[in-house]
């Protein structure tokens, strides 16, 4: 069976260096969806998707760190000097073959790296004690 073919009512997703905002957004739905943060996602040669807010603001969308992680091949953390997400965290990862070529990138505002970790620990220092005790609960 050939991915672009239905079984059964399903249809199955394929992402390739041409794959268009309509094929990545139910990707992007998805994480942006668990997430609840804004993401971004791009193929090697077409623009994609950002979203904020549970909407997509854009289709047409590429910032410059999709691009150079699509062009390393690396993952990348950085506070970007220009584009929509200027002087914010970010965080984009390639989308890759099974070969390891990247094809596509996808990104979110880093919001680990926006948070004091060590002020929050001192402001409240139970939090430790309080997620070990809801994991005990849980088992």
């Amino acid at each position: 069976m050939m991915c672009d073919e239905e079984f059964n009512g399903a249809v199955c997703l394929k992402i390739c260096s041409d794959s268009t905002a309509d094929d990545l957004e139910p990707i992007a739905i998805a994480i942006h969806s668990l997430l609840g943060i804004p993401i971004t996602i791009r193929s090697l040669n077409c623009k994609g998707i950002r979203m904020e807010r549970g909407e997509i603001v854009d289709r047409e969308y590429t910032g410059p760190i999709l691009e150079e992680v699509i062009r390393t091949n690396h993952m990348i953390r950085t506070v970007p000097t220009d584009g929509t997400y200027r002087g914010k965290s970010v965080v984009v990862a390639p989308i890759r073959t099974v070969q390891g070529e990247a094809i596509a990138a996808i990104g979110v505002v880093d919001i680990v790296a926006a948070l004091d970790i060590l002020s929050m620990f001192r402001e409240y220092p139970g939090i430790i004690d309080e997620v070990e005790d809801s994991r005990r609960k849980m088992k």
